[in-house]
């Protein structure tokens, strides 16, 4: 029988420590940004319960949910009516109680609620861990992925949508990733479909609306036909979907076509304070003001984030948004949050088609020290101890083997020094050290290596 080639789900992928090393490179940046203002980190369990997952995501959403089978004989409580049934989703309800979770805000709504009584509010929370979607994979899409949130719930205060689009600057910034920040508030979404007599039809549209840059004017419109938005509605609606220019002439635009709508204004209220706020931080990267960002998710209900990188191909890269009463599904009302969403392994594609790392990441020892026998080896386990307690990351090959073998295997991982150590150096406590780039060799003290080789760590700072 041949043996089956391994292979893994489509949608997922290995990782080899030198990618490893480039995405801790992203997560250490991102952790790193998200304590600078304050927060704290959580996990939550990679499953759910159905009941706190379904219903959150609008349509679409649900039937991307990843269902988990019920544990033992799955099967043994069916009865025949619902075996013999065509109703797929009442045969999924009788096998199937859990599910992985699709994003962490509803998980982190979830906690919230569960732990009201241990959490000081307003709670600033971070959270990197990976999520699934029943996705067809594509590039920049996968079925398992990383996010990195950061959100505060527990306050209405636009000032923390202004901090959100700090971090994710300051994020963005620090990577070295052009990117612009796209901002609106789904109150405004509201007023439109309320001025083209469609509020009741909002979703419809909006869902339409998130697909505009992707699909094209034309597509999009289409689909509004065909969800049974009348055709003089998708007719008033046109113009606002080729609205461009400065934010000054988009925001006179909108306060005509929304001047009867309460929410309408409201939510251009809401947007004119965070972009002027935005306005007097001087940011690093660009954001705009648009009015096509939907932000497919049902809870939003207030301003809504994404961030695109410049040019390239990948779609959005960070998008998040405030939501008033996600906790209140859960029994927990009136309690508005708000957050944003860094995908990592979108980021990290990115960075790697731009070549945006640093050259030193994916070195994971500074100094590699030589096995040349049982006596040396004993003697320099020691030495490469004290490298370590003195915060130099050390490795000793594990077996005399040839000096070219040892040495070659320092080229392959990118080590910068090896260390050698005879009968001689044992004798005079030197160490003979090798510039792994050069090749030059010099008998040094180890207090002199661990100089040199601490200066060229602190040149090459966190990447190294």
């Amino acid at each position: 029988m041949t043996p089956q080639k391994p292979s893994v789900p489509k949608g997922t992928r290995d990782f080899s420590p030198a990618e490893m090393a480039r995405r801790d490179y992203i997560f250490d940046t991102i952790r790193q940004i998200f304590r600078s203002y304050g927060y704290q980190p959580i996990e939550t369990p990679a499953m759910e319960n159905l009941t706190t997952l379904l219903g959150k995501y609008g349509e679409e959403g649900d039937k991307l949910l990843f269902r988990i089978l019920n544990s033992g004989n799955y099967l043994e409580n069916i009865t025949e009516d619902i075996g013999g049934t065509k109703d797929l989703s009442r045969l999924t309800q009788a096998i199937t109680e859990k599910g992985l979770r699709y994003d962490l805000t509803v998980p982190f709504a979830r906690y919230v609620v569960q732990h009201q009584h241990e959490i000081a509010f307003p709670f600033r929370r971070y959270q990197i861990q990976p999520v699934w979607r029943a996705d067809r994979p594509q590039k920049g899409r996968y079925r398992e992925f990383f996010q990195c949130d950061v959100d505060v719930i527990g306050s209405d205060s636009l000032l923390c949508e202004v901090e959100l689009a700090q971090i994710a600057d300051r994020v963005f910034s620090d990577l070295g990733i052009g990117a612009i920040l796209r901002i609106n508030n789904r109150k405004i979404l509201e007023g439109v479909a309320e001025s083209i007599g469609q509020k009741e039809r909002m979703m419809d549209i909006t869902v339409a609306m998130d697909k505009l840059e992707k699909a094209g004017l034309e597509p999009v419109m289409e689909e509004l036909r065909l969800s049974g938005i009348p055709e003089d509605a998708v007719t008033k609606l046109e113009p606002l979907l080729r609205l461009e220019g400065k934010i000054k002439d988009k925001f006179l635009f909108l306060e005509e076509l929304l001047q009867h709508s309460e929410a309408g204004r409201k939510g251009l209220a809401e947007t004119r304070f965070v972009l002027e706020y935005l306005r007097k931080l001087e940011l690093h990267n660009k954001f705009d003001f648009d009015i096509t960002l939907a932000r497919g998710l049902n809870y939003y209900t207030g301003t809504i984030f994404e961030v695109k990188a410049l040019g390239a191909s990948i779609g959005s890269i960070c998008g998040g948004g405030r939501y008033d009463d996600l906790t209140g599904i859960f029994g927990l009302p009136g309690v508005s949050g708000v957050g944003i969403s860094f995908g990592a392994d979108r980021i990290f594609d990115l960075m790697n088609e731009q070549d945006l790392f640093p050259v030193q990441i994916g070195t994971s020892a500074q100094i590699l020290f030589l096995n040349l026998g049982s006596a040396e080896e004993s003697y320099s386990m020691q030495v490469a101890e004290r490298f370590r307690e003195a915060g130099i990351a050390a490795e000793i090959f594990p077996s005399a083997a040839k000096l070219k073998k040892q040495l070659e295997y320092a080229g392959r991982r990118g080590i910068p020094f090896a260390a050698i150590i005879g009968e001689e150096e044992m004798s005079t406590g030197m160490i003979m050290l090798r510039n792994m780039g050069t090749g030059e060799q010099r008998e040094m003290r180890e207090e002199e290596i661990l100089f040199e080789v601490g200066m060229r760590k602190e040149e090459a700072g966190d990447n190294y």
